[in-house]
């Protein structure tokens, strides 16, 4: 194999492992940070509701890459102003920390309403029973309604964590050098098509595990039937 060929062999590996950093802290920070959104949206306090209401038709009503850009390049322009109004402030923003904040943020919001919608489909009947037993509201919730709803929502969660895969190639408009990006360059210094297909095949291969891990995990969740 020639040089060019392994100099570009040795530079997608390096982009694979950025787009797979960047999806498993995605989920890693985005998983259980839906929780307490879900909760707050569907809480009695009426004023929480409402902001995460607002929060929620936001992230979901603007496009990822938007997002990406105003993580990445908001807080800059922001001590811009600061310095023009006279304040001493300094900041440094890392790419590869803003791709990760917007990437959950927005995540978040998505999966958030997919525990809604597990939650409230659990029948109320389930909950006054637990109250009889002499269960305690958080142990009613995490013993006996959440197990429930991980098994109503896992359909649901697999598409959206099969579509942040796909998601991470949106990082390299902030700069961060994942793998379609490195694809893309390579492309052009090879004239080939060989990056592209080379990336086109990790995609695959990564919904293809995604797929079997949530079908294998629906499968041993079946004893909720």
């Amino acid at each position: 194999m020639s040089p060019k060929y392994m100099k570009m062999l040795s530079a997608m590996f390096d982009g694979s492992v950025t787009s797979l950093e960047v999806f498993f802290l995605t989920l890693i920070f985005s998983i259980p940070l839906a929780l307490p959104i879900a909760l707050g949206r569907m809480g009695k306090d009426k004023v929480l509701s409402w902001i995460t209401n607002i929060f929620l038709l936001v992230i979901r009503g603007t496009p990822l890459m938007l997002q990406l850009l105003v993580v990445y390049f908001g807080p800059g322009l922001f001590v811009r102003w600061l310095v023009s109004m006279g304040f001493d402030v300094s900041f440094r923003w890392d790419r590869f920390t803003a791709a990760i904040i917007a990437l959950s943020v927005n995540y978040a919001a998505y999966f958030a309403e997919i525990y809604r919608g597990g939650i409230e489909s659990i029948p109320k009947g389930q909950y006054e029973a637990c109250q009889v037993l002499g269960y305690k509201r958080y142990q009613t919730f995490f013993r006996i309604i959440l197990p429930q709803v991980i098994k109503r929502i896992v359909p649901a969660m697999g598409n959206e964590v099969i579509t942040l895969v796909k998601d991470t190639a949106l990082v390299s408009v902030i700069g961060v050098s994942e793998l379609l990006m490195v694809a893309k360059e390579r492309q052009g210094a090879l004239f080939s098509f060989a990056p592209l297909f080379i990336a086109g095949v990790f995609y695959f291969v990564m919904n293809w595990f995604v797929s079997i891990v949530f079908a294998r995990l629906e499968k041993k969740l079946n004893y909720y039937h």
